[in-house]
């Protein structure tokens, strides 16, 4: 995407560059109607001719932008198709890898029941046996290769690059200052006058006259007249014996006392009082000449400068992407797991001399069996199945007959 991108800006520059080049003539309409010093054709007329001719070229070079952008635009749509299908391609191949998968799971369990199913159902005494020898049954676990196949990772496409449009500079004579027209300022002139202006309007001012009181006396009651019972003269006063206490009802007079308290004489009230204005004399500076102005041309400059114009334009150049494998490598099931009746060395037919030839086959072939005594023990055992695995025979806990001939032993 990048060579896109590039010839995208390639393009724009293009048109920044007639667009530089024909500025000065844009700006010529706006000239007055004058003639030029060298032809005598108005300057109006040249300037429509030109700008005509600018007019033209800029539609053709945005037409030319709107057809390569079109293109490109195709272009993308196209790469953007061939990514959905590698993307599409690469999905099959990762749900084919995940069923691959899933079917050696279930050859492994189909395998595992066959050999139950094998053991579950095959005679328990092996078949055309010889006196004087010894079986025994052993699982002979399933047989596998892995194969290899090629298959399609990503289809044949083809990649589109842009190449960018080449440039070259030549002379070419550019206006580089307008003709206009300068104004000259000719400044006003001033005179100074006196004038009255008033400083401070004229205004009222509210002002508050404050309320007046005054101190009266009152004479007010403090209790009033009433009544009360008091006892004889003595603790216990009676007239005899025959008689009790003595209680007398006295009245006793109200009392009073003068008070003095504050009274409104005159509430509180406000009035208006006129305030004069306020003048003062100042001086003041006003126009006496107003400014004018005096219209000078001058004339447009030229100027011969390098400028860069398109050589060649950009074209497409389509990249060949042959189609990619890759190799997918798989299980296959040669031949299923089943029980075995092997031919091995037992009691019956097992002499210390046969055994003593044994271990020194092993430690010939570089497997150390311990002892040469004639006696089968567990490091005699483990070099006998380090040399079954060497050799790919089964690796069980007994010697059979198969193990014996590999080591160049006779076992009759």
């Amino acid at each position: 995407m990048k060579p896109i991108l590039y010839t995208c800006t390639a393009l724009v520059a293009v048109l920044t560059v007639t667009a530089c080049g024909t500025s000065g003539t844009s700006k010529k309409d706006d000239m007055s109607a004058t003639e030029t010093p060298t032809t005598g054709i108005p300057a109006s007329a040249s300037a429509d001719i030109s700008k005509n001719k600018t007019l033209d070229e800029i539609n053709r070079r945005s037409t030319e932008v709107e057809i390569r952008e079109q293109s490109i635009s195709a272009k993308e749509a196209q790469l953007a198709e061939h990514l959905q299908s590698l993307s599409a391609q690469e999905s099959k191949l990762s749900e084919k890898q995940k069923a691959l998968e899933l079917t050696t799971q279930e050859l492994e369990q189909l395998k595992q029941k066959t050999a139950a199913t094998q053991m579950a159902g095959s005679p328990m005494l092996p078949p055309n046996a010889e006196p004087g020898r010894c079986y025994g049954r052993l699982y002979v676990p399933p047989q596998y290769k892995t194969i290899s196949e090629q298959v399609l990772k990503r289809s044949a496409s083809e990649r589109i690059q842009i190449v960018p449009a080449k440039y070259a500079s030549v002379n070419e004579k550019v206006m580089i200052q307008e003709p206009v027209t300068k104004l000259k300022v000719i400044p006003a002139t001033y005179k100074t006058i006196q004038e009255r202006v008033e400083k401070v309007p004229a205004s009222q001012k509210v002002v508050e006259v404050p309320a007046v009181y005054e101190t009266v006396s009152e004479r007010i009651m403090v209790k009033p007249a009433h009544t009360v019972w008091k006892r004889g003269t003595g603790p216990i006063q009676k007239i005899n014996e025959a008689t009790g206490e003595i209680m007398c009802l006295v009245e006793v007079p109200a009392s009073y006392k003068t008070i003095s308290k504050r009274v409104l004489k005159t509430p509180a009230t406000t009035r208006v009082v006129e305030i004069p204005a306020v003048y003062e004399t100042i001086k003041k500076r006003i126009v006496d000449t107003p400014s004018t102005t005096a219209e000078t041309t001058i004339p447009a400059k030229y100027k011969m400068m390098k400028v860069t114009k398109l050589v060649e334009p950009a074209r497409e150049k389509r990249i060949e992407i042959p189609e990619e494998h890759q190799s997918l490598t798989k299980t296959v099931l040669v031949s299923e797991g089943q029980m075995q009746w092997r031919e091995i060395l037992c009691e019956t037919n097992m002499t210390n001399n046969r055994i003593a030839q044994v271990q020194k086959a092993l430690l010939k072939v570089g497997h150390n069996p311990g002892p040469v005594d004639g006696v089968i023990g567990a490091q005699t055992m483990d070099a006998v199945n380090a040399f079954q695995k060497s050799k790919g025979l089964p690796v069980d806990k007994y010697l059979d007959i198969a193990t014996i001939k590999a080591l160049g032993v006779n076992p009759r």
